[in-house]
């Protein structure tokens, strides 16, 4: 199978898949359950997700792994079980994927701050180090290091799976729009520093997902086209601004919304789009017509 970077010289615009969180919890998910449990317990109840976005036209399918590292687990005491179930998720991925679709095996933060000396780099190097591993194990063609704030620990996922594994690096961060009309992660960082810090760390893809809607993602990918003409940019919209309604919180945007703003996406630079929190199938399906008919 040709490596995401090659496909995308090619000239493509890619589709990744949406989201998983929202469809585990509708497949019955508990609040105080662990998602990457599933991975066992439910293992035809996730291979579904990604079937699912497959059929509506995704080239590429995340693992449900994003909080499988030590760190996440062992709210659920599961930390000895961290390569069992990162192996699982990129095994049932792999399996939805078949041959001609690509594996993403999704690596989340630690929820742990360096900067508060609470723990270690060794010790956050060595949790992404054993995820990374197995997910490749598992059968993932790259990992995308996904929803990350800090420059700091994005580097150690990244080394991690650069020292280990042979897969392709995606790395993404989650931006916010300030008062002023600029992007920064909650720990400040601007897209325009993203690049400058962890492209020469060896990631392969950059970008951006969570935080904002498709049309709040195109100033982002027009600040990293700014800085950088050449390196493949992804980006995993939400559906829409969270909105708190009714003890719930919902993503209200459509697809057919999302899919008004994908040439603007695409103008601007990107070359695989997805999608976050409250996408679904449809809005993947919508988001793919657009890109057939373009590409």
């Amino acid at each position: 199978m040709k490596k995401i970077t090659e496909k995308v010289k090619q000239g493509r615009v890619l589709i990744s898949d949406g989201a998983w969180g929202t469809f585990l919890h509708a497949k019955g998910l508990g609040p105080s359950e662990c998602p990457e449990k599933w991975n066992i317990d439910h293992p035809e109840d996730v291979r579904d997700i990604a079937t699912s976005y497959i059929n509506a036209g995704a080239d590429m399918v995340e693992t449900n792994s994003f909080g499988a590292n030590s760190f996440k687990l062992s709210h659920y005491h599961l930390s000895n079980q961290a390569s069992e179930l990162n192996e699982a998720a990129a095994a049932i991925s792999r399996k939805a994927a078949g041959n001609s679709r690509i594996v993403l095996g999704s690596v989340g933060p630690t929820g742990k701050i360096l900067m508060m000396g609470e723990v270690t780099e060794e010790e956050i190097y060595d949790s992404f180090k054993d995820q990374v591993i197995a997910l490749e194990k598992g059968g993932a063609d790259a990992i995308i290091i996904e929803t990350m704030s800090d420059l700091d620990e994005a580097k150690l996922a990244i080394k991690a799976t650069r020292e280990n594994t042979s897969c392709e690096i995606i790395c993404t961060m989650t931006f916010e729009r300030t008062v002023n009309g600029e992007y920064r992660t909650m720990m400040g960082v601007s897209p325009s520093e993203m690049l400058q810090v962890l492209v020469p760390e060896g990631v392969d893809i950059i970008g951006a997902n969570c935080g904002n809607g498709i049309e709040g993602m195109v100033g982002i990918v027009k600040e990293i086209r700014s800085i950088d003409k050449d390196i493949p940019v992804l980006v995993h919209a939400n559906a829409g601004m969270p909105v708190y309604q009714d003890g719930k919180t919902h993503f209200p945007e459509s697809p057919e919304q999302t899919a008004r703003f994908v040439r603007a996406i695409i103008n601007a630079g990107v070359n695989i789009i997805g999608g976050c929190c409250g996408t679904t199938p449809e809005h993947i399906r919508q988001i793919a017509k657009v890109v057939s008919e373009l590409n």
